[in-house]
C-alpha cells in the first residue's frame, strides 16, 4: 500500500464502503483515521486509511462497536476478524453432524421455494412452507430456510433478476405464515408487547416480517404494522398498545436527511423507557446517529433472539417494581 497517495473523501467512500458521513463521523468521535487537508482545506486520505476503514466496516457488521474498536491497528483488526471467521466456522462444524439431515432438507426446501418465488407461483410457495414448517419444526424452519431464502430474495431482487412484485408476493405468504407459528406458540397474557415495522419510504419488508415471527416465538405480543410508516404513526402505536419496545427494519439505503431525520424524532416521541431496536442490511449506514440516540442494534438473528430475552427481562423487573 502506498502511504503516500493521497485521495478525496469520496473516492474513499467507494473503495471502503463507508459512507462518507459515518467516515467524518467516525473520524471526528473515534480519531478512527486522522487524515490531512489540502491547501484548499479539502480532507486527503491514504491507502492505509482506506484499509483501517475496510476492516472497521467489517468489523462493525459482525456486531463490534465502532467506539471499541476505532484505535485497534491493522493487525489488530486482522485478528479480530480472523477469530470471528473462526468461531463462525466451529459454530458450522458443531451443528453440522446433529442436525446434518435436517440441514440437507432445508436446502432443498430453500431451492424449492426459490423456484416457486421466480415462477411467481404463490400456491406452491405456500405449500413448500407449510409442509417445510412440520418436517423441520418451527425455529429450524426459522434459521435455516426462512432467513436464508429472504437474504436470497433481497439479493435477487437487487441484481434484477427479481422484479418487486415477486418480493410483495412472497412478503404476502410469509405474513400469513405468522398465524401458524403464532399457534404453534401462542404469547402469555403478561408477555411484553412490541411494535414491528419499517420507517418511512423503506418499503422492503421482508426483514421486518422475520423479526416479527422471531419476537413471537420468544414470548413476545407482536403488533406488525408493514411498511413505510411515518415516525407520528409509529409512535402513536406505541401508546395504542403500551409496547416496550419498537423494532424497525431498515433494508436499503435511501433518503439519508429523511431517514436521520425519522429516527431522531421517533426516539423523541416514544421516550428513553421504550426499547428502540434496529436491524436491516442497510441499518449500518446510519450507525452514528443509531449511536446517539441510544438503539439497540442488531447484529444477526442469533444476537436478536438474545436482546429480546434481555428486554423482556428488563421489562418483567419493571413491572415487578411498580406492582
Amino acid at each position: 500500500m502506498d502511504d503516500s497517495a493521497q485521495y478525496l473523501i469520496s473516492t474513499v467512500s467507494k473503495r471502503s464502503g463507508v459512507k462518507s458521513d459515518l467516515v467524518r463521523a467516525w473520524e471526528r468521535r473515534y480519531n478512527a483515521v486522522t487524515p490531512t487537508r489540502t491547501e484548499g482545506g479539502h480532507r486527503v486520505y491514504t491507502d492505509l486509511d482506506i484499509a483501517r476503514l475496510k476492516l472497521l466496516n467489517e468489523a462493525t457488521g459482525c456486531g463490534h462497536s465502532i467506539g471499541q474498536i476505532a484505535n485497534l491497528s491493522l493487525d489488530e483488526l486482522k485478528t479480530l476478524l480472523r477469530k470471528e471467521q473462526e468461531h463462525a466456522d466451529q459454530t458450522l462444524a458443531k451443528s453440522a453432524p446433529i442436525n446434518g439431515e435436517r440441514l440437507h432438507l432445508a436446502e432443498d426446501y430453500v431451492h424449492k421455494c426459490y423456484a416457486s418465488v421466480l415462477a411467481f407461483d404463490a400456491h406452491a410457495l405456500e405449500a413448500h412452507f407449510e409442509n417445510a414448517i412440520v418436517e423441520l419444526g418451527t425455529e429450524f424452519f426459522i434459521d435455516r430456510l426462512l432467513n436464508p431464502l429472504l437474504t436470497m430474495i433481497g439479493d435477487r431482487w437487487r441484481s434484477g433478476e427479481l422484479r418487486p412484485v415477486h418480493e410483495h408476493m412472497a412478503s404476502a405468504i410469509v405474513r400469513s405464515l405468522t398465524y401458524i407459528l403464532r399457534n404453534n406458540a401462542p404469547c402469555a397474557a403478561d408477555a411484553p408487547r412490541m411494535i414491528v415495522t419499517t420507517p418511512i419510504n423503506q418499503l422492503h419488508e421482508l426483514g421486518a416480517l422475520l423479526a416479527g415471527i422471531i419476537a413471537e416465538l420468544k414470548g413476545w405480543k407482536v403488533t406488525y404494522l408493514g411498511a413505510n410508516l411515518p415516525a407520528e404513526e409509529i409512535a402513536a402505536a406505541v401508546r395504542y398498545t403500551s409496547a416496550a419496545a419498537v423494532t424497525i427494519s431498515i433494508s436499503y439505503k435511501t433518503d439519508d436527511a429523511l431517514i436521520v431525520k425519522e429516527l431522531r424524532r421517533l426516539r423523541k416521541l416514544i421516550g428513553n423507557q421504550v426499547a428502540l431496536v434496529v436491524g436491516g442490511r442497510a441499518a449500518g449506514h446510519y450507525e452514528a446517529v443509531l449511536d446517539q440516540i441510544g438503539v439497540l442494534k442488531i447484529k444477526n438473528y442469533d444476537h436478536f433472539k438474545g436482546l429480546l430475552e434481555e428486554m423482556a427481562e428488563k421489562h418483567a423487573e419493571r413491572v415487578s417494581a411498580v406492582e
